[in-house]
C-alpha cells in the first residue's frame, strides 16, 4: 500500500500494537488485517456459513487503498483485548448528587477505554438553590463541571491521552451567564468544549428584541427574565475572544431525532457533530473523497460507482462494529443497540475540489457538496434497507420516525466528523474543512528543513514547470498564495487556504453538507486574528438562518496569549514571562468584619490603597476552626489582587465554596471561611464604589491612568490551548471544532 511519510509514523506512534517496551509488534498492513477479520467475524452472528475471508478482503482493500475508513478507537482496539471501538458517548447528569458521581465515575471508565464523553449539565439546579436533604444549598452546574473537569485530568484515554468532553447549558438555565463566561481564562475547565443550547423560541426573542424566561429546571418555574438580544451579543463576544461557547441549537437536533418515544437529545459528543440520546454511542467512519475520483476529458468528475460500492461496504462496516463492540457499560450497550445509530461521513472534500478545479468558496463548489453528500445519505439508507432484510430493523424501530417506511438497520446513517487524525494516513486534506495550509517547513533533528508541499498543489505547479523550493518557502512564510503575484490568477483563485475564505462561504459549505445529513456536521468556521465581534455575529446568525444544528468559531490567535489586566501588555526586552505583584504598599486603609462560621468566629481583614484592594488576611476567634487553611486563601487572594487580578474572578472562584461544619448549622451567612473571605471583599469593593474611589481592580469603575500591572500569560508545554503541538511541537490547526497536528496526529478531542 501507498502510504506518506508522516501518515507512517502517526501509525506507528499510535494505532499499531506495541510489546510491554513500546516496540512495534504489528505491521500497517498487519493492522489493518486485524481491524478487517474482527469487524468481518461480526456476520456470523447472522449467518455462520458466511465467507468471511472474501468480506474480510473487501474490507481490507477499502482502508489500504485509503479509501475508506473508521474512527481511530476501531483502528486501534478492533481484534484486540480491550476491544472498545467507540468514539464517543452522551451520559446523563441527573440533579442529584448520586447521579452526579454516577456519572463521573461512568466517564473516567469511558475515558479509560479510549472513549470522549458528551454532557448536558441542563438538569442541574442553579446555584444558591436550596437542597433540602443536607439543608444547606446547591453548587450549581459550573462548580460539578470543575469536578468533572479534574476526574478527567486523572484518567488518560486507552493510556495514551486525555479524555475530552463537551459541555451544553440550555440557554434557559439560571447560570448561563456563569456558564458563558467560565472559561474566560484558558487555563480553566481545560479538558471541556463547551456550547449553549439554544432554542428556536429564544432566537426568535433575539430577532424581536425581546426577554425570554429562565427556568429553574428543578422547580420547572420562572426564575427570572434576560434580554435576549443582550444575552446573545455576551455568547458572540466570548466565543470571539477565544472560540468558547459554541451554539447548538437544540430545537433542530430533537427535530431530527429519530426515535422521540426515547426521550430529548440533550447533548453531543465532544466535537458537536454527533447528537446522542443518554447512554448512546456513536460508531463513526470516513470516505475519502479524493479516491472516488475520475479522469475524464475535461478532468476530474466524480465517479458515483465506486462511491457507491464503497458506501455499501462501509455501511456494513460500520453495523458489525456495532455488533463486535465492547462497550464500557452494559447500558450503553442496550441503548446503542436498540437504535445502531452509525455516522458515515467523509474527508478530503477540499481535495476533491481543487482535482476538480473549483474554488472552495464558490457557488459550484456548494452545489456539489449538497449533491455528493444526498448521494451518499440515500445509498446509505439502501444500503441499510438491505441490511434489514437480512438481518432485521434497528430494534426501536416501530417507535421511529421512519415506522411507516421502509425498514431500516440504522437509525442514522451519516454525520461529518473531524479526520484530523485520519485525514493524516489517508494523506488528504481533513473532513469537509478548506485546506488550512499548502506548505509546511519542518525542522528536524539534524538542523535541516523538509518541506511538505500539499500534494495537488505540487501537481499542479509541477505541470505548469512552477515548482521550486525558494517558492515554497514564501508560500509556507505568507500562509497562503494570494499575494504571491507569480503565480496565475487561476490558481490563486482554485488553491484557497481556510483564512482565504470568507465566514460566509464557511458556514455555506456547513450548511450544504448538513441539508443531507442525519446527524450533524463538524466544522470550524476560522476567523483571522483582526476580525471583529460583529463578523462572529453575523455567522452565528447565518448558521441559524441556515438551519445549521450548531456552529463553532476560531479567531487566530485569541487563545495564543492572555491579557489579564488593564494597561498595555507588551513586554519589554529582558523582562521574564509571568505574573508580577505590584509590591505591597506601606500604608493602606481597611475594615475587618467579624463573619459567623460553623467552628466560631472568623475576622476578616480587607485593606486597600489609592489604586484599589490590595490584602487580605484573617484571624479566628477562640472556639478555633481552620486558621491555617483561612491564611493560604487570604494570602493567594492577596497576590492575586495585587497581580492585576478582577475582583469578580476572585470572588467567584471562593463564593460558595462549602465547609460541612457550616451548611449542617442552619441560619448561617456563609457557607465556609472561603465564602467569608468573598462576602468581605465584595462588600469592601462596592463600599469603595459607593465612595467613588477609582480602581484598576473593580470592572465597574474606570481604571487609573497608569497600568496597575502589565502581564501576558504565555502558553508553555503545559497549557490547554497551546498554539503549536504540546507532543511535537508543530504549529496546530483548529478545525472540525477540534485542535489537530497534522505533523504527528496529536488531537485533543480523539
Amino acid at each position: 500500500m501507498e502510504i506518506g511519510k508522516n501518515a507512517r509514523s502517526v501509525l506507528e506512534r499510535r494505532y499499531l500494537l506495541k510489546d510491554e517496551n513500546g516496540n512495534c509488534m504489528e505491521t500497517i498492513e498487519g493492522m489493518f488485517h486485524r481491524v478487517a477479520d474482527a469487524v468481518a467475524a461480526a456476520d456470523l452472528h447472522f449467518d455462520p456459513q458466511g465467507n468471511l475471508s472474501a468480506l474480510s478482503e473487501r474490507f481490507y482493500h477499502w482502508m489500504t487503498e485509503l479509501v475508506f475508513l473508521p474512527n481511530s478507537p476501531t483502528l486501534m482496539n478492533a481484534g484486540r483485548e480491550l476491544g472498545q471501538l467507540s468514539a464517543c458517548f452522551v451520559l446523563p447528569v441527573g440533579d442529584s448528587m448520586e447521579e452526579i458521581f454516577e456519572a463521573i465515575k461512568q466517564a473516567a471508565l469511558i475515558h479509560k477505554s479510549g472513549g470522549g464523553t458528551g454532557f448536558s449539565f441542563s438538569r442541574l439546579r442553579p446555584s444558591g438553590s436550596a437542597v433540602k436533604t443536607t439543608g444547606g444549598v446547591a453548587s450549581g452546574p459550573i462548580s460539578f463541571m470543575r469536578v468533572f473537569n479534574m476526574a478527567t485530568e486523572a484518567v488518560k484515554q486507552g493510556g495514551t491521552r486525555r479524555g475530552a468532553n463537551m459541555g451544553i447549558l440550555r440557554v434557559d438555565h439560571p447560570d448561563i451567564l456563569k456558564f458563558i463566561d467560565c472559561k474566560k481564562d484558558n487555563a480553566d475547565i481545560t479538558n471541556f468544549n463547551l456550547s449553549v443550547g439554544v432554542t428556536e423560541s429564544f432566537m426568535e426573542a433575539v430577532e424581536k428584541g425581546e426577554s425570554y424566561n429562565l427556568i429553574d429546571p428543578h422547580t420547572k418555574k420562572v426564575a427570572g427574565k434576560l434580554d435576549a438580544r443582550e444575552l446573545f451579543s455576551k455568547i458572540v463576544e466570548s466565543a470571539w475572544r477565544n472560540g468558547e461557547p459554541g451554539i447548538i441549537f437544540l430545537d433542530r437536533l430533537n427535530r431530527d431525532n429519530a426515535v422521540p418515544s426515547q426521550g430529548e437529545i440533550e447533548s453531543t459528543n465532544p466535537c458537536g457533530e454527533q447528537p446522542l440520546l443518554p447512554y448512546e454511542s456513536c460508531n463513526l467512519g470516513s470516505i475519502n473523497l479524493t479516491k472516488v475520483l475520475k479522469e475524464t476529458e475535461n478532468g476530474y468528475a466524480v465517479d458515483y460507482e465506486k462511491l457507491r460500492d464503497v458506501i455499501y461496504d462501509a455501511v456494513h462496516f460500520l453495523d458489525n462494529v456495532i455488533e463486535i463492540n465492547k462497550y464500557p457499560l452494559e447500558e450503553i450497550d442496550r441503548k446503542t443497540k436498540q437504535t445502531r445509530k452509525i455516522g458515515l461521513g467523509v474527508m478530503g472534500w477540499a481535495d476533491m475540489l481543487l482535482y476538480m478545479g473549483i474554488p472552495y468558496d464558490s457557488e459550484e463548489a456548494v452545489a456539489l457538496a449538497e449533491q455528493v453528500m444526498k448521494f451518499i445519505t440515500e445509498t446509505g439508507r439502501t444500503a441499510s434497507a438491505k441490511l434489514a432484510e437480512i438481518r432485521g430493523t434497528f430494534p426501536l424501530f416501530e417507535e421511529s420516525i421512519y415506522a411507516s417506511a421502509k425498514p431500516l438497520r440504522n437509525a442514522t446513517i451519516t454525520t461529518i466528523a473531524p479526520t484530523g487524525t485520519l485525514s493524516i494516513i489517508a494523506g488528504c486534506s481533513s473532513g469537509v474543512e478548506p485546506v488550512f495550509a499548502y506548505v509546511y517547513i519542518r525542522n528536524i533533528m539534524d538542523h535541516t528543513e523538509m518541506i511538505e508541499v500539499n500534494p495537488v498543489l505540487r501537481m499542479e505547479l509541477e505541470k505548469r514547470g512552477l515548482y521550486h523550493e525558494e517558492l515554497m518557502h514564501r508560500i509556507a512564510k505568507e500562509g497562503t498564495l494570494q499575494h504571491i503575484e507569480e503565480l496565475p490568477e487561476e490558481i490563486r483563485r482554485i488553491f484557497v487556504c481556510s483564512h482565504d475564505i470568507s465566514p460566509f462561504y464557511h458556514v455555506r459549505m456547513q450548511a450544504a453538507f448538513q441539508k443531507h445529513t442525519d446527524n450533524a456536521v463538524s466544522k470550524t468556521v476560522n476567523f483571522p486574528h483582526n476580525a471583529t465581534v460583529k463578523e462572529v455575529q453575523e455567522v452565528f446568525e447565518l448558521a441559524y438562518q441556515l438551519d445549521c444544528k450548531g456552529v463553532t468559531i476560531y479567531r487566530d490567535g485569541s487563545r495564543d496569549n492572555q491579557v489579564l489586566n488593564i494597561g498595555s501588555s507588551h513586554k519589554k526586552e529582558g523582562d521574564s514571562d509571568g505574573i508580577r505583584p505590584r509590591p505591597r504598599p506601606e500604608i493602606m486603609c481597611g475594615m475587618t468584619e467579624r463573619m459567623k462560621i460553623g467552628c466560631g468566629n472568623l475576622y476578616v481583614t480587607v485593606n486597600y490603597d489609592e489604586k484599589g484592594i490590595c490584602e487580605v488576611f484573617t484571624s479566628t476567634g477562640k472556639a478555633g476552626g481552620c486558621p491555617s487553611q483561612s491564611e493560604a486563601t487570604a494570602r493567594l487572594a492577596s497576590i492575586a489582587l495585587r497581580s492585576g487580578i478582577r475582583i469578580d474572578e476572585i470572588v467567584d472562584q471562593l463564593q460558595g465554596i462549602r465547609c460541612p461544619s457550616t451548611i449542617r448549622r442552619p441560619g448561617m451567612k456563609c457557607t465556609s471561611c472561603p465564602d467569608a473571605i468573598a462576602k468581605a471583599v465584595k462588600k469592601t469593593a462596592e463600599m469603595l464604589e459607593s465612595q467613588g474611589i477609582q480602581s484598576g481592580n473593580l470592572p465597574m469603575l474606570k481604571a487609573p491612568s497608569e497600568p496597575v500591572v502589565s502581564v501576558v500569560q504565555v502558553e508553555d508545554e503545559k497549557s490547554r490551548y497551546p498554539k503549536y503541538c504540546p507532543e511535537c511541537g508543530e504549529k496546530l490547526e483548529h478545525e472540525g471544532g477540534c485542535v489537530s497536528c497534522r505533523a504527528c496526529g496529536y488531537s485533543k478531542c480523539r
